[in-house]
């Protein structure tokens, strides 16, 4: 398994708010997919997507991307082909919120992996709306770890033994829930930062998580998350 990384560099064709980033992102992208019949069934399947993606950078003071700028948007999966797609195909997509213009892909490195914390929020899929005075932390953690033993035993085709720690400390990095814009809701979510265990099944997740996301609505731009070697 590995993760491939590509780096899109987009020109804005309208302001957009950070809270609306997400949902024109995604719908970039999607727009991509859907000219690829095989990607379109991906796209539209409702199955594990296998990318996630993060918020367009440099961020601006008050929080809104400029019309006439160029930003830069990483996307991240663990398949090879659909990271050549979107490298190669999306530099040449527009649609009425942003161009395409220039990619570069590499492969991230499999190096020992101190830490993890969020890019974008992460959002936990519940019934009952956001998971806080619902939840208790244990379930939480209980369904963080489960969510990316699922996508590694999908994407392996094995069952791994579940027995083991993932990560040692986990903080929660906003005080009140981050909210985005997607369709006619709110999204509630949280910024996490994982001490990761040492391990080798804690340092394998870890590394499937920089290509997935963690938690649900990865490929809408949730959960992407970042990393710090040791």
């Amino acid at each position: 398994m590995n993760v491939f990384q590509v780096k899109l560099k987009i020109f804005i064709l309208k302001d957009m708010p950070i809270e609306d980033s997400q949902v024109i992102i995604s719908g970039f992208i999607d727009s991509g997919l859907s000219k690829d019949s095989k990607l379109l069934e991906l796209h539209e399947s409702n199955k594990f997507k296998g990318y996630c993606f993060d918020a367009p950078y440099p961020l601006e003071k008050d929080k809104v991307y400029k019309k006439d700028k160029i930003y830069t948007v990483t996307i991240r999966t663990i398949s090879k082909g659909l990271a050549e797609f979107f490298a190669n195909e999306l530099v040449n997509d527009f649609n009425s919120n942003i161009k395409g213009l220039t990619s570069e892909i590499r492969i991230l490195p499999k190096k020992h992996i101190e830490k993890l914390y969020s890019i974008t929020p992460a959002v936990i899929k519940n019934d009952d709306g956001y998971w806080k005075n619902k939840l208790k932390l244990n379930e939480y953690e209980r369904r963080l770890k489960e969510n990316l033993i699922k996508k590694y035993n999908s994407i392996m085709e094995i069952k791994i033994d579940e027995n083991f720690q993932f990560y040692t400390t986990i903080e929660f990095k906003n005080n009140k829930p981050i909210a985005t814009n997607y369709k006619s809701i709110k999204l509630l979510g949280d910024k996490i930062s994982l001490n990761i265990a040492e391990n080798e099944t804690a340092q394998k997740l870890a590394y499937l998580s920089l290509g997935t996301g963690i938690f649900e609505m990865n490929a809408r731009g949730y959960g992407f998350m970042n990393y710090r070697w040791l």
